[in-house]
């Protein structure tokens, strides 16, 4: 099993000023070889293979002009090919958009292979370092002096954090957690973040709401600095900290809501959600783009599989809200607006988002005994369970 540590990072003036110099070497060679990439397909129709990438590196070192590629180590720029050569697969596969750019105001990074790294007894040294580098492990049940990384990734935000993500290869599996014997269906929305099958309400924190108003203030100052300035420098990186607060603390919210519905559950239901197409609403995009809930279904996926439990996805057009969880009656027409209805069928008065999450536990545990287990094995992506036979309208979703 492949896991990851991300370990922050505190770098001397001059080990700080070598991996600021190989991260303009890395992002110069992905520019240069993005260029030439784009220039060749559109004027001869050729694509790129990876060993052409790596003669064309050859010959942009030989020109004198780019003679400063040797002051660092070689194994960051083949990896920046090795990178650029998966986001095109990654592209022409339609999993991913056109790789782009590299500014030197983003997030800077540059990978490390065994050959140009050394990892002892917890310690790191990089190429073209003398001295470690220093950084805090956060992990007081797993001994740094026992691992054997297979790649470092070092990096710096640009709100001037250094990060250092090791990558590791790990034979023993982790132990499953004790069932529960408990399931949970979980309605995603935008004022809660998720309502449960049980009537449980998780309240939609909104990160960037509460900081819109200082991120503002921080932008504004930023605009009024003369473009190429120290002073706007500076007041670039106090807006990187502000957005950086927002996605910390994003990131604290959803980890907690997953563990803990992994830790006390067995089976989670959730729904296929199309965010991309959600987030071309522009009245909602910025809320729902707020709500990150595509990593949260990441992140239920790889918590689900590594402590064995099990996340099933049922079908985006399965009409939860619609249908009463007691009796099966499918509505016709069910407005945004409308939160509590009473199903004219047996008369139970049902509240919009609990209904819709006991609907998808519901479905959930169909789609599950007709054999569409959607459960991680090895996988990062969760395979949509679809329903398995066409149902008539009023048959609606028995009651469990």
């Amino acid at each position: 099993m492949r896991t990851a540590y991300k370990v922050r990072v505190y770098p001397t003036e001059q080990q700080a000023a070598v991996l600021n110099r190989t991260f303009g070497c890395v992002r110069l060679v992905w520019n240069k070889v993005l260029a030439w990439r784009h220039a060749r397909y559109h004027a001869e129709g050729i694509k790129t293979s990876y060993a052409e990438t790596d003669r064309y590196l050859t010959e942009l070192k030989r020109d004198p002009e780019f003679a400063f590629l040797f002051e660092v180590s070689s194994v960051p720029l083949q990896q920046t090919l090795r990178h650029q050569y998966t986001a095109f697969v990654n592209f022409f596969a339609g999993r991913a958009r056109y790789p782009r750019f590299k500014s030197r105001r983003g997030r800077q990074s540059a990978t490390y292979t065994r050959s140009a790294f050394r990892w002892r007894d917890g310690r790191l040294w990089l190429a073209k370092m003398d001295a470690p580098l220093e950084y805090v492990w956060s992990w007081p049940d797993v001994d740094p002096t026992t691992l054997n990384p297979t790649t470092v990734t070092i990096s710096r935000d640009p709100d001037g954090r250094w990060y250092a993500s090791l990558a590791v290869e790990t034979e023993t599996e982790t132990e499953p957690l004790p069932a529960t014997g408990r399931a949970v269906g979980v309605d995603l929305g935008v004022t809660d973040f998720a309502v449960t099958s049980d009537g449980e309400r998780i309240p939609n924190p909104r990160h960037l709401e509460r900081k819109l108003r200082n991120l503002a203030r921080y932008q504004r100052r930023m605009a009024r600095k003369q473009r190429g300035s120290n002073n706007r420098a500076k007041a670039r990186v106090k807006v990187a900290r502000a957005h950086a607060k927002v996605r910390d603390a994003r990131a604290d919210f959803l980890h907690k809501t997953t563990t803990r519905l992994v830790r006390d559950h067995d089976v989670i239901v959730i729904e296929d959600l199309n965010v991309r197409g959600m987030v071309r609403n522009r009245h909602l995009a910025r809320a729902i783009s707020d709500s990150s809930w595509g990593e949260f279904r990441r992140q239920l996926g790889y918590k689900a599989a590594k402590y064995g439990r099990r996340l099933v996805v049922i079908d985006r057009w399965h009409p939860t809200s619609k249908t009463c969880s007691a009796c099966g009656h499918l509505l016709a027409e069910l407005s945004l607006s409308t939160r509590h209805w009473t199903c004219p069928s047996c008369g139970t008065r049902h509240d919009r988002d609990i209904n819709a999450a006991k609907n998808i536990l519901a479905a959930g545990r169909a789609v599950s005994a007709c054999g569409a287990d959607v459960r991680h094995s090895g996988s990062s992506r969760v395979r949509s369970a679809v329903k398995q036979e066409a149902q008539p309208v009023r048959a609606g979703i028995p009651r469990l």
